[in-house]
């Protein structure tokens, strides 16, 4: 009667992902707050880990917005779903009916006797290992596959990086040849032009240079009695000192330019290669050229030492393989030495819940190795002593599966030091007699932590110190706490349904020892 919202609304706290389909009231934020008392469990470090405030009461509230949008908070500080479900994993472990499935889950079966062995730290060391493992494998296959790569490939390599190395490229270079062709193909036209501006700049009788020292002279003959002639003077002077230099450089260049056909040819052919490789290597300047020749310099010195690269790569595999088989062997044994006792604790807490003749061992066996170790671990199970215990997926029925599973999770939260664990419906399959043992299980594991058990058994029920009764009214789900009378009603409908006979109080008082 509404019991899959109050698990629902605790998922939901301890970093389940968000169902908005389960929300009825479109048109308002869903708020769930829980309150933890945890100052016993020290968990300072672990929020410090998680970077956040540490409160004795700790205060975790998740808040879903209309649009589905969610966001959680910690003593009001934001977190991410992450640290919630980190952070749960301390506070609450939630058993529902569905989870009597995860016995045939090989990761739960080795997360079970890696708990009971304590191996956390061992675990951690050796996944470590195992990763490096991995990424040194995964280093080692690029090389070797590179190395095939560039074997197929050398000849066309060495041919293209011998090519552009044999071209002598420069940055700068094709700029230059280009201004010196279009010198060359034009040699007549500069000749000419070069000897009209010697000419009238050096002419003997009418050039400029002529013209401007004979202006010089006439101001020197009135500068005694013409006080700018000097100024005007210097002014002559310097534009005859510049206008000689032209005048040199000028007649020089007359002398280098001319028609040069085998210099052209050479200019012309220089620049053909140059285009033909960019062409080829698509390359838009010979600056890109020069970047793929020593590129293909690179990857050719690479092919040249790829067999060193595989050697020290595969001395890197054979470390990471020795390091992460000797942590395996040494989970190996933890977890075979700590199976027996496991495998009795398991069987003393099925013998007081009538299955007197059950055998429950745990075998490890090594298997390639993964990164939870190299071993499988199997529960073996059988409910006669004379059938041979077998994989208990696969011989166990519902109501021995449920059995199996309180005596595993007894075993596993005492390990833990978990503060709260919550059965929902832990005793499915399960009545009479029975019922009660598992019930006399559960009061036991409640006497070193908090239990909530949701259950429809009145043996289990009646163990309870505290009883809520969930129920709806007008398609509201509500739970309430039951007072001392109520607890006697409840219980005696649980035996004989609505109709509340006087035997049914007398048994419920007896159940409640009352």
């Amino acid at each position: 009667a509404g019991k899959s919202i109050l698990m629902g609304a605790l998922a939901l706290l301890l970093g389940a992902k968000n169902d908005s389909t389960t929300i009825k009231d479109n048109s308002r934020s869903c708020v769930v707050e829980g309150e933890f008392d945890i100052a016993r469990l020290g968990l300072e470090e672990a929020f410090k880990e998680l970077d956040i405030e540490y409160d004795h009461e700790t205060i975790i509230r998740r808040t879903i917005s209309p649009s589905g949008k969610s966001r959680a908070f910690v003593n009001d500080q934001p977190v991410q779903l992450s640290d919630l479900k980190q952070l749960g994993a301390y506070l609450i472990d939630i058993h529902s009916q569905h989870q009597n499935l995860i016995l045939s889950s090989p990761q739960f079966r080795i997360h079970a006797i890696d708990t009971i062995a304590g191996n956390g730290a061992l675990l951690a060391e050796y996944r470590k290992a195992f990763s490096a493992l991995q990424e040194a494998r995964h280093t080692l296959t690029e090389l070797q596959q590179s190395a095939k790569r560039n074997a197929d490939e050398e000849d066309w390599l060495r041919h293209q990086a011998e090519e552009l190395r044999s071209a002598n490229l420069r940055v700068g270079e094709m700029e230059e040849l280009e201004a010196e062709l279009r010198t060359l193909e034009n040699a007549d036209s500069i000749s000419e032009a070069l000897q009209k501006v010697t000419l009238s700049l050096d002419e003997e009788v009418t050039g400029v240079l002529t013209t401007l020292r004979e202006s010089e002279n006439t101001l020197r003959r009135v500068a005694e009695n013409y006080a700018a002639a000097t100024e005007l003077i210097e002014r002559l002077h310097s534009t005859a000192v510049e206008l000689k230099d032209i005048s040199a450089t000028t007649a020089y260049d007359l002398e280098r330019i001319e028609a040069n056909p085998e210099r052209l040819d050479a200019v012309n052919n220089r620049l053909d290669l140059i285009y033909t490789l960019q062409r080829k290597h698509r390359c838009e300047g010979i600056e890109e050229l020069i970047a793929l020749r020593d590129r293909y310099a690179e990857q050719l010195s690479v092919i040249e030492h790829s067999d060193e690269a595989i050697a020290e790569a595969e001395q890197r595999v054979a470390e990471c393989e020795e390091a992460t088989t000797s942590l395996a062997v040494k989970l190996h044994d933890a977890r075979l030495k700590a199976s027996p006792a496991f495998a009795k604790g398991v069987v003393e807490i099925l013998r007081n819940v009538a299955m007197a003749d059950a055998e429950f061992k745990i075998a490890v066996t090594p298997c390639t190795p993964t990164i939870s170790g190299a071993d499988t671990v199997d529960f073996l199970f059988s409910a006669n002593r004379a059938v041979e215990p077998r994989p208990i997926e696969k011989i166990a029925s519902g109501g021995e599966l449920s059995r199996v599973m309180l005596a595993l999770k007894t075993i596993l939260a005492q390990h833990l030091a978990l503060p709260t664990i919550i059965f929902d419906e832990i005793d499915t399959g399960i009545s009479g007699r029975t019922a009660n043992d598992v019930g006399d299980i559960i009061a036991r594991l409640a006497q070193s932590m908090q239990v909530i058990d949701i259950t429809h058994s009145p043996q289990v029920a009646s163990k309870g110190s505290r009883h809520f009764l969930v129920y709806k009214e007008q398609s509201r789900s509500n739970i309430r706490p039951l007072s001392a009378e109520e607890r006697i009603e409840e219980i005696a409908k649980m035996l004989s349904g609505d109709t509340i006979t006087e035997a049914a109080l007398a048994q419920a008082k007896h159940l409640l020892a009352l």
